[in-house]
């Protein structure tokens, strides 16, 4: 028997917990939550003493894996690559297979988001593109064809 239970989420650190938010919110993403840790528990889980974040829990509608995000109040984020690419150490990408791949892109490109590379079929049954989120992550959009 594995000794993991569940996936449970994947967090991501931004600097604007609002603009990240509404970016996944509108790929579908429901918020389960908003608060502000501070203290003994998050000084001693991410090992920096007098810690200060706050953070949206977001999920898929009928729950599944999540994704949190963080805005660091304190310290003050350390900045990352402008705009890593996939080959990149580090979380590469975040992944969400959708129903309708060309009306999500469009409706992102509308909103300033644009594609990494092109759109590429695999083997006949999958249809996927990269695109660059706010704060320059990437985000794999993937859909099934029948």
């Amino acid at each position: 028997m594995s000794p993991i239970r569940h996936f449970d989420h994947v967090g991501i650190t931004v600097t604007d917990l609002d603009t990240v938010t509404a970016f996944f919110a509108g790929l579908g993403l429901e918020a389960e939550g908003r608060t502000v840790l501070e203290g003994e528990f998050p000084d001693t889980v991410t090992g920096m003493p007098d810690a200060r974040t706050e953070i949206v829990m977001l999920r898929p509608p009928g729950r599944g894996t999540g994704l949190e995000l963080s805005g660091f109040i304190r310290p003050e984020h350390e900045p990352g690559s402008p705009g890593p690419m996939h080959n990149e150490l580090g979380l590469r990408n975040v992944t969400f297979e959708v129903d309708d791949l060309q009306a999500i892109l469009g409706r992102l490109a509308a909103d300033g988001c644009h594609l990494v590379g092109g759109v590429g079929q695999y083997e006949g049954s999958w249809r996927m593109a990269s695109v660059r989120g706010p704060e320059g992550f990437i985000v794999n959009l993937a859909q099934r064809i029948s």
